[in-house]
């Protein structure tokens, strides 16, 4: 694991030299959420949670977790806030595209994603350097895939592109742009539902949606039983990658007051729980070569998978993944592959929803 000042030359976007997720199901039809919990007339906290452990898997609402952790524990969560990172823009080339912007890098130029209108539902994998990207005032010019050996997994072309920006992106983005969105929902949602009680550092192009039931009533309930919680912040990529295709590196800072109080939980027998993938591969970032979390910033290639499995994190507050997602290599090296399995059976069998607004679970191996 390296950690980077600036990621050029980094394994995101290769395929992955590790085996595919071992756990095997199938989404049945109609399990995608299709929006937000209230608006499908939920609260936020009562989205279902599956919670499993060795002994068996429970069901319960996403307000019940305090009651499944214990005093002594540590909930470690994102502060990512959500960023409006898609836009509309007409390339010299191609004509109407939809761009998502994952992330600038420290030179001023930016991470892309060219896909295709008016919904975004495909990438565009025939793209090639010099073709230009204009939305308003501001133009993109792609200047080489990213990181510079990338190609997709598949083959077919290129999916993420270095660009040069003549303008202010930031500014463009936030005039004209939307948060980052797919097919599977029912209609557009304002930023603010893609925030959650913890974001407050703007930077993910798409929500850390682990965080997103959680409410201050929680909180306060995790708190008043003991349970410490503490914030890190990763400032997430995309997650349109094809199968086999490692996260892309991403920013982060594990908090000094954190790796403190998460070093003193595991020194009196509590459990680190992640809230997400996001919160899992910070944490895993910054242990230093003694099993200690230690402060750390910068960017991240940390990728979590059986063969290097997590040292600090021993519980996962989640969502669903879909079969053969990189994510889910990172489930299974926190849970185990038998209990991920037994939790993703019991999920198909109860008709849990996924994705970005749908159910949780917690999986305490």
């Amino acid at each position: 694991m390296r950690i980077l000042k600036e990621p050029f030359e980094t394994v995101a976007g290769r395929p992955l030299q590790e085996p595919h997720p071992t756990t095997v199901f199938s989404p049945p039809p109609g399990a995608f959420a299709p929006a937000p919990a209230e608006a499908r007339g939920v609260d936020r906290d009562d989205v279902k949670l599956l919670v499993a452990r060795p002994e068996g898997v429970t069901h319960a609402r996403f307000r019940d977790l305090p009651r499944q952790l214990r005093a002594g524990d540590v909930v470690v969560v994102n502060n990512s806030a959500t960023v409006a990172g898609e836009l509309d823009a007409v390339g010299d080339r191609r004509g109407r595209v939809v761009l998502h912007a994952a992330t600038p890098l420290d030179d001023g130029s930016w991470v892309v994603e060219v896909r295709t209108a008016p919904d975004a539902a495909r990438a565009v994998l025939d793209a090639e350097p010099g073709e230009r990207f204009t939305s308003g005032p501001v133009v993109l010019t792609l200047s080489a895939p990213y990181p510079r050996d990338r190609s997709s997994p598949s083959g077919r072309g290129n999916r993420l592109w270095r660009a040069v920006v003549d303008g202010d992106l930031v500014a463009r983005l936030e005039r004209a742009g939307r948060p980052i969105a797919y097919g599977y929902l029912d209609r557009r949602y304002p930023l603010s539902a893609y925030q959650s009680v913890f974001s407050s550092l703007p930077g993910s192009a798409e929500m850390p949606s682990a965080g997103r039931p959680f409410t201050q009533a929680i909180v306060t309930d995790l708190v008043s039983r003991g349970v410490a919680v503490v914030p890190v912040t990763l400032h997430t990529g995309l997650s349109s990658q094809e199968a086999g295709e490692a996260p892309q590196a991403e920013r982060f800072v594990v908090p000094d007051a954190t790796a403190r109080q998460v070093n003193a939980v595991r020194a009196g027998g509590g459990r680190v729980v992640a809230v997400g993938t996001t919160v899992t591969r910070a944490l895993e970032s910054a242990v230093d070569g003694h099993g200690r979390l230690v402060s750390r910033s910068g960017w991240t290639e940390r990728v979590v998978t059986p063969a290097d499995p997590p040292r600090v994190v021993t519980g996962l507050v989640t969502g669903w993944h879909d079969p053969q997602a990189s994510h889910l290599l990172l489930v299974e090296a926190v849970a185990g592959p038998a209990l991920t399995q037994q939790a993703y059976d019991a999920a198909v069998a109860g008709g849990y929803l996924w994705h970005e607004f749908g159910d949780a679970a917690l999986l305490l191996p």
